[in-house]
C-alpha cells in the first residue's frame, strides 16, 4: 500500500510542472513608468500551452488593447509546437486576457481618458494555468531614461564601494 501511495505522489509530482515565469518583457521597466499592476488570465490552444511549457514565448513587441469592453493581447509571439502539425496555432495572434469587470473599466477609464499604454510584463504558470502580469504604463522620455541609467550606475557603485 505504501507503494502504491509513492507513486501515485511522483506522479501527481510530474504531472503539475514548476511553477516560474515563461517569458518577460525587459524593456517595459525602461521604456515605460508603471503605474498600476494586475494579474490576468489567457485564453489559449493546447498548442500554445504546450509551446509555453517548452518556454517558446516573446514578449518584446507585445502590447494590450481594450475593445468593446474586453481586454486582448497582441504581437505575443509563441513560436508553434513541434509536434503540433495540422493543430497548430498562428503565432502572433489576438488573445483574450481574463480580467474582472471592474479591472477592465479602471483599464478602460486610464487607457481612454488618460491615453496610458497596456503593457504585458511577463507570462508564468500559476496552478497550472497560464498567468499573465499587465501594467499600465506611461512613456518615459529619453531623459527619464538617463536618469534611470544614472541612478542604477551611482547604486551599482556604492555598493561596489561597500563592498570593499
Amino acid at each position: 500500500m505504501a507503494n502504491t501511495a509513492k507513486a501515485a505522489a511522483g506522479r501527481a509530482a510530474k504531472a503539475r510542472p514548476a511553477d516560474g515565469p515563461i517569458a518577460r518583457h525587459k524593456r517595459a521597466r525602461f521604456d515605460y513608468h508603471i503605474l498600476d499592476q494586475w494579474e490576468a488570465g489567457l485564453v489559449l490552444t493546447g498548442t500554445e500551452v504546450k509551446a509555453l511549457r517548452a518556454g517558446k514565448a516573446t514578449m518584446s513587441d507585445a502590447y494590450g488593447v481594450v475593445k468593446d469592453g474586453e481586454v486582448f493581447l497582441l504581437n505575443l509571439h509563441i513560436a508553434p509546437y513541434d509536434q503540433g502539425n495540422v493543430f497548430n496555432h498562428e503565432p502572433t495572434r489576438t488573445r483574450k486576457l481574463l480580467l474582472h469587470r471592474r479591472e477592465i473599466e479602471k483599464l478602460i477609464g486610464a487607457v481612454q481618458r488618460e491615453g496610458l499604454t497596456l503593457i504585458p510584463l511577463d507570462l508564468y504558470f500559476k496552478d497550472g494555468r497560464v498567468k499573465a502580469t499587465i501594467a499600465l504604463g506611461k512613456g518615459k522620455q529619453l531623459h527619464d531614461k538617463r536618469e534611470d541609467l544614472k541612478r542604477k550606475d551611482d547604486e551599482r557603485e556604492m555598493a561596489r564601494v561597500r563592498a570593499r
